[in-house]
């Protein structure tokens, strides 16, 4: 099957996260994640792939075994099986041949992609592109991933004469809330030395670094009292929140920052003189930064509460990790070497960036399995306009291919 065709046929199945089932605590909170998952478990087992797992959760593990007496690496390769919330429409894919200027992507409803707003469209005349009607997700976050990891595996079943070690093929559901399926995953059941996740953007995206990130949840009680007779009683628990606020560096916010910059996000403000909630994000690339705002944040509180009669209760937490962390050698571990390896093998210009977010691989490098993150060719994820260029995809696979092949030979 060719790999445009099945990356259309991924898209057909509505796999939309649901987070009122996520709140409740239901995986996959998508039915149509485990439909998605139990097809390609039908198209592996059509390969000839036979050591295949699949949990009611929609986890599934596939292993394609070795085929060479050297011992070399175990690979896994990474995507999630949901899509993001922000549409729920059912996918209309298409393909376009792009010639340049904008595209139509629904007459009736007047909504065009237009290189004025998106000017990396210019890099894409005289290609084919994959777009949706408008009313949609395209649903490339993740299912151009999952297609490019099922094209290679296709590819090395077909090619039993090409080398290469154990090859660990991993779907998770509902990693478009807060990296559910990763956090579900059991490591041990891969047996893999180190992986890659596919979900970043462009081609020759090349991810390795992400978020350090934390959550603050921080309560102030405060006192009631009738505004009449309210001197010397009443304390005010919003006005405790926001000199709070007002404590927290100036410039160190989403809004003020940008690269490695690490801030304070003031993201949930709840309450009323009696009782208030304020919850916070914490970022920060370098780990003993990281910890550093973590220790600001717990000992502006400590030193509020000693003014304060101990009206504060904060609680900190650790969302996910920077995956840089797990990566023993740095610079020079082996999956860096070897995906920049096939990017220059391919011809293709490394994109290194770091991630102002996280991934499934922050979840799965902390749990042992270090985990950077491949480009799959699409553009404007999480949006009606994003789109997909076939020869990106194409590339994506190939980028497989070649660190299978170069891990076989290291």
């Amino acid at each position: 099957m060719d790999i445009v065709e099945r990356f259309l046929n991924y898209t057909k199945i509505n796999t939309t996260t649901s987070r009122e089932n996520g709140a409740a605590g239901i995986m996959p909170s998508n039915p149509a994640e485990l439909e998605l998952a139990k097809l390609i478990k039908s198209e592996l087992e059509n390969m000839g792939v036979t050591d295949i797992s699949l949990s009611e959760k929609s986890i599934l593990i596939a292993k394609i075994p070795a085929n060479t007496d050297k011992k070399v690496p175990s690979v896994a390769f990474f995507a999630h099986l949901d899509t993001s919330a922000e549409q729920k429409n059912d996918t209309k894919a298409k393909v376009v041949k792009y010639e340049g200027g904008d595209i139509c992507l629904n007459k009736e409803l007047e909504i065009y992609l237009k290189q004025s707003e998106f000017s990396e469209l210019k890099n894409y005349i005289g290609d084919d592109i994959i777009v949706t009607d408008g009313t949609s997700l395209l649903g490339a976050d993740d299912k151009a991933a999952i297609a490019s990891i099922m094209n290679a595996a296709q590819y090395f079943m077909q090619n039993p004469q090409i080398k290469h070690g154990e090859i660990v093929i991993c779907f998770v559901p509902d990693e478009e809330q807060g990296l559910r399926g990763a956090k579900a995953l059991d490591v041990s059941l891969l047996g893999a030395d180190f992986g890659y996740c596919l979900d970043c953007c462009g081609i020759g995206e090349f991810i390795y670094e992400n978020w350090n990130a934390g959550d603050a949840v921080i309560n102030f009680k405060g006192q009631s009292a009738h505004p009449m007779n309210a001197k010397g009683k009443l304390v005010n628990s919003l006005l405790l929140a926001h000199k709070f606020i007002s404590l927290l560096p100036n410039g160190e916010a989403p809004e003020y920052t940008d690269g490695k910059e690490g801030y304070f996000w003031v993201k949930e403000l709840s309450g009323n003189s009696a009782k208030t909630i304020l919850k916070l994000d914490i970022r920060e690339f370098d780990e003993k930064k990281y910890k550093e705002r973590m220790a600001f944040l717990q000992n502006l509180a400590d030193g509020l509460n000693k003014i304060w009669d101990n009206r504060i209760e904060i609680t900190l937490t650790n969302r996910y990790k920077n995956v840089f962390n797990y990566l023993k050698d740095g610079e020079n571990s082996l999956p860096i070497i070897v995906a920049k390896e096939a990017f220059k093998n391919l011809g293709i210009t490394p994109v290194i960036l770091p991630m102002r977010g996280g991934y499934d691989g922050s979840i799965i490098s902390e749990k042992g399995v270090a985990c950077p993150n491949l480009f799959t060719g699409a553009h404007n994820f999480h949006s009606i306009y994003e789109y997909l260029p076939v020869k990106s995809l194409r590339a994506s696979s190939e980028v497989i291919k070649q660190i299978i092949t170069l891990v076989s030979n290291k």
